[in-house]
């Protein structure tokens, strides 16, 4: 959201308060320097909805179980068949969902227009651009409604652990870290809570007049929440931030327990691993109590699958593979996330157990310097490939492997990659034909925050 936008269309219910707050964050004396422009883009009514979601979601109870398919599931297929293209390409929809083909990363990233209701209002369609762990960069189409519907279901995620959130006017409520040497930075104000600050900034120090300002400004900012992935988390670590927010939520990024337990004593308050992804969302969040992650979306079912499609057997692991959910831009239906995991039934939601997620990679350098996988998909955005994996042996060589479609853009691939690695060894290879893949792999140890 940038170009010749103004702050009234940024932020359409935008009062003198929320003007400074965005001053403060904008103008600090410690501030970084904020690269982008973005808003909460919310029209009066659509304030109203957001603010009746997050009354509503972290109370929305399950209508369906493990093994057993919710009471909407055969109109949201009836519904999606009429609406989006792809499927009512398909003729008739079928009587069971486990009739219907699965789909993958791989089908969006060819085109992802084809999933996109008919009905779905253009001119404010968002399109938000996913890095992933596979080779099939996407961008994903949503709205501005989507995209304040987050908050309800992270207030879900953080009822769980018995924490409400207060920051309203005046207050800053969330800051977003990231830790790239180049990344999409921005502050906003969010309408449902009083126009608190949201701001989502770059740690690394690239982005800031003197690395020591990073742990002053978010001392002054003193948000209620941090979000990060584990790489932004592993750095915050060494900053000497005094402020203790209420909860970190750990997105994007599968998070170990050892950096789960060291943010927890650092900070004295919980740190939320949540299961989360462009295309449907936050899934779920993990409960050591429960053994898992706990699903989050009473609107999105999951089944666990075999590699050929079938479901296994009731606790036992296999491929995630989600229908529903509440991205009215892009509904899904037996969409293969790539992330395996078991399903179990629990108190209150359903939990995935032994989830294997998203794990961070960082490459090291000819200078012993590292970047993050993120700076990687980064320096090969420009070019249109669409299946491509980035190894790091444990001597330093890095080999790209490229699909037969993306072999034409080798060349420049590689000096792309010479160039935000220096001078270490690396060769292009051929991808073997294969829909899902682990794109980013290292066996320096280090290499995993």
């Amino acid at each position: 959201m940038t170009g010749n936008a103004t702050d009234t269309d940024r932020y359409p219910t935008l009062t003198e308060a929320g003007r400074r707050m965005l001053a403060f964050m904008r103008e600090h004396p410690c501030a970084p320097q904020y690269r982008n422009h973005s808003g909460n883009r919310l029209l009066p009514h659509e304030v109203a909805l957001a603010r009746a979601a997050e009354a509503s979601v972290p109370y929305a109870p399950f209508l369906w179980r493990p093994g057993s398919e919710p009471p909407w599931l055969p109109a949201f297929i009836a519904e999606t068949f009429a609406r989006v293209p792809y499927y009512r390409a398909q003729g008739t929809p079928p009587g069971r969902l486990a009739d219907l083909v699965t789909i993958a990363r791989a089908d969006l990233a060819h085109d992802v227009t084809r999933f996109v209701p008919d009905d779905a209002d253009a001119a404010r369609l968002l399109n938000f651009r996913t890095t992933g762990t596979t080779g099939h960069p996407l961008q994903v189409p949503s709205h501005p409604l989507v995209a304040a519907r987050y908050l309800a279901y992270h207030k879900r995620a953080l009822r769980r652990f018995g924490i409400e959130l207060r920051h309203g006017a005046g207050q800053v409520g969330v800051i977003l870290l990231g830790f790239q040497q180049r990344c999409f930075t921005y502050v906003s104000v969010t309408p449902t809570m009083g126009e608190s600050g949201l701001a989502k900034l770059n740690l690394h120090p690239v982005d800031w007049r003197d690395p020591e300002h990073r742990a002053r400004y978010l001392d002054a900012m003193a948000p209620e929440v941090i979000s990060g992935d584990p790489l932004s988390f592993a750095e915050l670590l060494r900053l000497p931030m005094t402020w203790r927010p209420r909860a970190l939520l750990s997105v994007s990024m599968q998070l170990l327990p050892g950096l789960r337990r060291e943010l927890e004593t650092r900070f004295d308050c919980p740190v939320l691993d949540l299961y989360s992804m462009n295309e449907v969302g936050p899934v779920g969040v993990f409960d050591a109590q429960c053994g898992g992650h706990v699903l989050l979306q009473p609107e999105l079912y999951v089944e666990i699958l075999h590699r050929d499609g079938k479901p296994v057997p009731l606790g036992e692991r296999g491929e995630v593979t989600v229908s529903g959910g509440f991205n009215t831009c892009l509904p899904l239906l037996r969409y293969r996330t790539g992330d395996f995991a078991s399903l179990v039934d629990g108190d209150a939601a359903p939990i995935l157990r032994d989830l294997s997620g998203r794990a961070p990679v960082r490459y090291r350098r000819a200078d012993g310097s590292w970047v993050n996988n993120i700076d990687v998909t980064h320096a090969l955005q420009a070019l249109p490939l669409t299946h491509f994996t980035v190894h790091q042996d444990s001597a330093g060589a890095l080999t790209l492997r490229l699909d037969r479609h993306g072999q034409q853009w080798a060349a420049a691939a590689e000096a792309a990659l010479r160039a935000l690695m220096g001078s270490v060894p690396l060769r292009v290879d051929l991808l073997a034909d294969e829909d899902k893949v682990v794109q980013y792999t290292s066996a320096i140890p280090e290499a995993i925050a």
